[in-house]
Order: structure tokens, then sequence, then C-alpha cells
């Protein structure tokens, strides 16, 4: 897990035509989450919700991609799904005596599970997305390389009422030649089940587009019975256990540049 420091900060970082710029800051203040909870007609949010952390990549032409916590919540299910209340009832039925269980007026995934694979940004162009064939080459990311630049970004965090933890965070490195972000949600509900839903990003310097890779991994308890229990509480250890649900591959396009280079002659 992620140190939960409170000094806040901000980083840029230039390579090439991108820009990184990450930034953490405290965690939003309870009226400002109240607020967003009914915007976002969610009963609950995070009891750690960092509202104004960033992780953005953005060209030189204004197009990119950025993650953040409010938009990874608007992909959270705000009503009744029969996983997630299956799920909630185990949760419910052992809590029936504390306040927390009285509170949940209506179904909602009290776990906070969220598909959110970034924010497209750019006012006049964005990166295209297709679907494709092709895959992020994890060979190549294992292979040591100088890294110029690093950072992770806490979007939330939430403990469950002691039943577990739902997280999510962004991390980025960037080499010489390329760079690879990896948004990680990370669900433990305590003798139910493990998820996992990682959004991985590659690019290489030269291509004229990112690759975008997301997949779900999910086991019951029951199912990791062989595991050493240990392992539950961290990600990259319990990865390799989990049962392979789902996964999508995507191309981001970088949009045409003649007529940047154009604008730059004018100048």
């Amino acid at each position: 897990m992620i140190s939960h420091g409170f000094k806040s900060s901000k980083k840029d970082f230039t390579f090439g035509p991108w820009k990184v710029t990450t930034a953490q800051n405290h965690i939003m203040k309870s009226k400002d989450i109240e607020r967003l909870a009914q915007e976002l007609n969610l009963p609950a949010l995070p009891e750690m919700l960092f509202g104004d952390n960033i992780l953005r990549i953005q060209h030189s032409g204004g197009f990119g991609i950025e993650f953040n916590a409010i938009d990874a919540l608007k992909r959270i299910n705000n009503s009744d799904d029969a996983v997630q209340v299956a799920c909630a009832r185990q949760w419910q039925e052992s809590r029936l005596a504390s306040e927390h269980a009285q509170e949940v007026v209506r179904p909602y995934d009290w776990t906070f599970t969220t598909d959110y694979r970034g924010t497209l940004i750019g006012e006049e162009r964005q990166l295209e997305v297709t679907e494709t064939t092709e895959r992020i080459n994890l060979e190549k990311l294992r292979a040591r390389e100088q890294i110029v630049f690093f950072d992770e970004v806490l979007l939330f965090e939430d403990e469950l009422h002691d039943h577990g933890v739902s997280t999510i965070s962004v991390k980025i490195r960037v080499m010489p030649t390329s760079f690879f972000t990896l948004l990680r949600f990370f669900l433990r509900v305590d003798g139910v089940l493990i998820r996992l839903n990682d959004t991985r990003l590659y690019h290489e310097a030269g291509q004229k587009y990112m690759l975008r890779e997301f997949c779900t991994r999910e086991s019951n308890i029951a199912e990791l019975k062989n595991v050493p229990t240990s392992l539950y509480t961290d990600p990259n250890e319990i990865a390799q256990h989990l049962t392979f649900k789902l996964s999508r591959c995507e191309k981001l396009i970088l949009p045409e540049q003649e007529h940047d280079a154009i604008n730059e002659d004018l100048k």
C-alpha cells in the first residue's frame, strides 16, 4: 500500500513531446464528499478520497490521458447488482449489530469496484480508441532500462468497515524510449473474494499510438485455500493466483500532427 503522508506535492516531467504531471493532495473534506456523493447518486464514498490527486500524460498538441478519483468513482455501479449484493449480504449479516449495516438503505456497490481505464483529455483533438489484437510486450518491459521518472498516486482507499480493503492507485515510469503506466483497483473482502482490475498503458517513442490493456482477475476465498493467506494483502503476489475473467486491448491512436508543424513554422 502507498504511504498516506499528507504532504502535498506536484511534479512535472517533460520528455520529447510529452509532459507528465502528478499531484498529491489532502483527503477531501467531509462536506465536499457529501456533495459529491449526491452528484454521483451513491449512498457513500470511500473513507479516504483524494479528489485532487491526479496523474496526467499530455502531448504538446494538447491531447492525452489522465487518471483521477472522481472519474473512477463515476464507473461504480450505483444500482442493484446480483454479484455485489450477494457479497454485500454476507458482509451485512456479519455486521447486523453495527450502525453501518443500518445505513445501507438500498443496494449499491459498497466495494467501490470500478472498471475505470483513464480519462481522455484535449479540447480540439483527443486520442482515438480502437480495439486491437496487439499486446504490450511485457518481456521488453522487464528488461533493465534506466528509469528517468517514476511516481505513484493514490486515488482512493476504503477499509470496508474493517472487512477488507478497496483501493485504486496509478503509477508511471518513464524510460528513455518509452513510458508505462499501471492503474490498479484492488479489492479484498475478507472471507469472500479478492479482485484485481488492472489497466496497463504503454507507449514507445516514434509510435503513432499507445497500447492500453484492461483485465479483471477475481477468485472467491474458497478457491484460494491452497494459497498462503499472507499473500492476500499483496496485490502483486496474489495476482498470479486469481482467476482470469476478462481482457480488453485497445490502441489509443495519436491525432495527426501536420497542422501543428505548420503552426510552428508560422511562429
